[in-house]
């Protein structure tokens, strides 16, 4: 058992609409079963980075009408009752919307605010721009160290000389668990820590795994 000072603070982004992000972050919660890690989630927005983007397809860009207000309602969750309580509201949110493959709505929104035991008039700011600026505050501290050029999910993580480092994925699917989770935390690690690293990719041969 690590000592508590052995603990790392690792933070991710994520929007409650990416289906990767989601799969990502369930392989995070795995990870700290078997790594010293904290993780903190943060809110940041596809229909914010995507915003002016007229070449986007339109079902696409129906999406992105559609992803406004879940990420609205985490903010304003988190204005209210801090950044620990967008924990459980993802897992709430997420686990209805990807393997439980609801609609985005009311619905859906006033059942994850129930089941988190949040105050119910939260649902309210999925059609106000009243947390916009908040919002993308969020959104900017997490993409501007990686780059506008990525998507969701972004992880923040110590580096190796003490300082952060930010990275883009990684894209899994479905989520790792056990040491599984384990291994591939440490080898995100070392390659996000090498200097002049940037990129390690091949093609998508099937879509996320919800398990």
């Amino acid at each position: 058992m690590s000592d508590s000072n052995d603990r790392q603070n690792v933070d991710m982004w994520f929007d409650p609409a990416c289906p990767w992000a989601w799969v990502t972050s369930r392989w995070l919660l795995e990870t700290e079963k078997v790594r010293p890690l904290d993780v903190s989630f943060h809110v940041m927005s596809l229909a914010v980075l995507n915003a002016g983007r007229d070449e986007l397809d339109e079902n696409y860009k129906n999406f992105l009408r559609t992803a406004w207000a879940p990420v609205r309602i985490c903010i304003a969750a988190e204005q209210k009752y801090g950044n620990a309580v967008l924990r459980d509201l993802y897992t709430a949110l997420g686990t209805r919307i990807h393997p439980g493959k609801q609609e985005r709505g009311p619905e859906l929104y006033a059942a994850a605010l129930a089941e988190v035991g949040l105050d119910p008039a939260l649902i309210e700011a999925g059609e106000s721009t009243e947390y916009d600026d908040a919002l993308r505050a969020s959104h900017d501290a997490g993409m501007k160290p990686v780059g506008m050029d990525v998507g969701t999910p972004v992880i923040h993580a110590p580096g190796p000389d003490g300082g952060r480092v930010a990275i883009f994925g990684p894209v899994v699917t479905p989520a790792p668990k056990g040491e599984a989770a384990g291994r591939l935390w440490d080898g995100v690690v070392l390659v996000a820590g090498t200097p002049g690293f940037f990129e390690l990719k091949r093609t998508r041969d099937v879509g996320p795994i919800f398990d």
